[in-house]
């Protein structure tokens, strides 16, 4: 979050807000519902391993979510896959790489190109068709 207002970003933060256990499919949900409502443009969700969290994220009809535990993986997550929520796993990356993939997530824009415009629409036809 410190970084995201260091780069003048608005920041909402949805929890938790301590080092208990939590549900992270709580937290997906929340995230989920700012990105869908349109309050928020893209999320991060951190969980342990940030698969977790991203498995609960995606079952959003609209929400596209990637676990990125590298930069290039981060940057492409937008630009090919339009992505809207960054998954970090918490116990898999430190805070200054954490603090990098933000940073490369956030400043990404989706390419829009045809190829991945046409992907996007296929994933979107799975969702209307199978639901999530």
């Amino acid at each position: 979050m410190e970084e995201l207002r260091r780069l003048g970003h608005q920041v909402t933060d949805l929890g938790t807000n301590s080092t208990a256990a939590v549900d992270y499919p709580d937290y997906a949900c929340g995230v989920a519902r700012e990105v869908l409502a349109g309050r928020a443009q893209r999320a991060v969700l951190i969980c342990g391993s940030g698969a977790g969290a991203c498995v609960a994220a995606n079952k959003f009809r609209g929400i596209r979510a990637a676990t990125c535990h590298d930069s290039f993986s981060a940057r492409q997550c937008v630009e090919d896959d339009d992505c809207n929520v960054l998954c970090l796993g918490a116990r898999v990356i430190g805070p200054e790489l954490a603090a990098d993939l933000v940073r490369v997530y956030v400043n990404a824009e989706f390419s829009g190109a045809e190829r991945h415009r046409r992907r996007l629409g296929k994933i979107a036809s799975f969702e209307a068709e199978f639901g999530n």
